[in-house]
């Protein structure tokens, strides 16, 4: 037995060494990169996706580290323009690469690379199959050429949002949702209580979607030369096979990988030798690192309090205020750093975890450290909050945005627990309300004190705003009440005051510090993003199995699976329902319709 066990320890010693020694081998790599050769084409496949960051967590780096950040791409696409041995751009695409707002980042990062002359050739087997490729094929229009393969076929065809709705589920159950909000347009509750749209949800989800579109249509028709009537006339007869996409002008030829290796080899003269995204991150010396030091800090995922972190289990992150509001304070701490970009990737979630972000911000701005936020795929609600200090609020046409407003409730279950034979009885002690019950329905009393709370939420969400923007409550109110906007839309009612990627935020903080257009900057993450091997040495391997705290379900944990359950729990959790509590009191997230 003991001989056993002294076999099994040293073998385990043995991985442990060889593990040890393999992510030094592997670091040692990375400190001593290649050189770029003389002449490449610089290769990337979308199908890989993209991340706003890589949380410092074990799981995170493992599984999202193979992932080019949203910045290494704008970025390096940035600094290939004006690479002399960069020849030309070969994507292979397909699909989007995440998010609407990540599509045109990324649309606007090649328009930019293709400004310098240099060839752009995309490929992908299909833009969908038998289903919808819109996103993919609006990133595709912004290229030189666009190659499908034979079999595929380009799936641009209306946008839809089906949206499941649970109320007669709900009353068949005996269960009652006892929800407000304010105020009309603040739907994401409305799943739990109706059975359709109401009239303020459709109206506001057609415009959204009607926003999309248009941004949509325009992209298409400016890549690819045609008319915006005619590309409208192309998404509702879509999806088009590759021989019509063809005859249609939607691809410039029919053909496989090597067919468009061929092709940019001819575009660029005979430039053979390819070199991913990634690679070309780790052995170029040039980038955003001179110039006055701006501090990167992102905020992703769905607000809760505490230190957030992510969910190796769903592959998903959570903004944690203690996390986020310390980064700000660092930042703000730091005589080095002379300003702030602020990057929001967030559907909402925790009123008060949102307003300690908000205030950290606030306080940059008054220690005389400009601030830019710059909004990815949404920042509604508490996101959208979190945003309002900012000097100056920078916009993707497609972000989702705004959904100033609140709401919360709580489940009524007791006549459901009595279906199965289980009743419910009660002491309490110090009064009468039973507040975090999940059981009862409010009495009369509970629901005035419940209103009284929302009716203060919303003001005070309302001033923080109208003090952000620089103007009045009453000048907010009418583009406030819940609504969802576009980042067009919003721009346009001065919630946002331009609209663009990291290259348009980096723009309005060099007119912040009155620096010249073009200015060098020197962007560094904060915190500085961190090696797996260093996580687990400073972290300890507690962090991979840490409990990630907090109330309800976020935002987006539920997405690898069906997409009604994973509303309806979010919504349920988002609003403080689950365990039985209407509070905390949350802003419920948006629902972001699928690229």
């Amino acid at each position: 037995m003991k001989r056993a066990l002294v076999v099994i320890l040293a073998a385990l010693g043995s991985l442990l060494i060889l593990f040890v020694l393999f992510f030094v081998a592997m670091s040692w790599a990375v400190m001593s990169p290649t050189p770029v050769p003389g002449q490449i084409v610089l290769e990337y496949d979308v199908r890989d996706g993209v991340v706003e960051a890589v949380p410092n967590d074990p799981f995170a780096l493992a599984f999202e580290r193979r992932r080019v950040r949203v910045r290494d791409l704008v970025e390096a696409l940035e600094v290939a323009a004006d690479d002399r041995r960069v020849r030309g751009l070969l994507v292979r695409g397909g699909p989007g690469p995440g998010g609407w707002a990540w599509t045109e980042e990324m649309r606007e990062a090649v328009l930019a690379f293709r400004e310098s002359g240099k060839p752009a050739v995309l490929f992908a087997e299909s833009f969908g199959e038998f289903g919808a490729g819109q996103a993919g094929y609006f990133l595709a229009a912004a290229f030189d050429e666009v190659i499908l393969q034979p079999s595929g076929e380009v799936g641009l065809v209306p946008l839809v949002a089906d949206v499941p709705f649970f109320g007669e589920m709900f009353e068949k159950l005996e269960v009652t949702p006892r929800f407000d909000a304010r105020e009309e347009y603040k739907d994401a509750t409305e799943m739990l209580t109706r059975s359709g749209f109401s009239e303020a949800s459709r109206e506001a989800n057609e415009a959204l979607l009607t926003s999309i579109l248009d941004i949509l249509v325009e992209g298409v028709a400016s890549g690819r030369g045609l008319s915006p009537d005619s590309v409208r006339t192309l998404v509702a007869g879509g999806p088009w096979l590759a021989e019509a996409a063809l005859e249609a002008g939607l691809v410039d030829r029919l053909g496989y990988v090597n067919d468009a290796r061929d092709r940019i080899e001819e575009l660029t003269e005979g430039a053979r030798e390819y070199l991913t995204l990634a690679r070309y991150n780790e052995r170029r010396r040039e980038g955003w690192n001179r110039g006055p030091r701006v501090a990167l800090i992102h905020g992703v995922g769905a607000i809760q309090q505490g230190r957030g972190g992510f969910d190796p289990l769903f592959g998903s992150s959570a903004l944690g205020s203690d996390r986020v509001a310390g980064h700000i304070r660092q930042a703000i701490e730091d005589d080095r750093v002379r300003a702030i970009l602020f990057r929001v990737d967030s559907p909402g979630g925790s009123w008060i975890a949102s307003d300690q972000v908000r205030r950290e911000l606030e306080r940059a701005r008054e220690a005389g450290k400009p601030v830019v936020v710059s909004m990815s795929n949404a920042a509604a609600s508490g996101g959208y909050l979190i945003a309002a200090p900012a000097d100056r609020i920078v916009a993707l046409p497609s972000t989702i945005t705004g959904s100033i407003g609140v709401a919360a409730g709580r489940f009524v279950t007791r006549d459901l627990w009595a279906r199965f034979g289980i009743e419910w009885d009660r002491i309490a002690v110090g009064g009468e309300e039973a507040w975090f019950t999940g059981v009862d329905d409010f009495s009369d009393e509970e629901w005035a004190r419940f209103s009284a709370t929302l009716d203060h939420i919303y003001d005070e969400f309302l001033r923080h705003v109208a003090e952000g923007r620089g103007r009045t409550v009453e000048e907010i109110r009418p583009v406030a009440k819940g609504r969802v906007w576009s980042g067009r839309d919003a721009h346009e009612l001065g919630l946002v005051d331009a609209l663009g990627g990291l290259g348009t935020a980096l723009d309005e903080l060099r007119n912040l510090l009155e620096l010249e257009p073009g200015a060098p900057l020197q962007v560094v993450d904060l915190p500085a993003e961190r090696t797996f091997f260093q996580v687990l040495l400073e972290d300890g391997w507690w962090m991979a199995v840490r409990s990630r705290g907090g109330a309800g379900v976020e935002a987006t944990e539920l997405e690898p699976f069906l997409r009604p359950a994973r509303e309806l729990l979010v919504e349920a959790g988002e609003a403080g329902l689950l365990g039985g509590a209407w509070g905390p009191v949350r802003m419920p997230p948006i629902r972001i319709p699928a690229p």
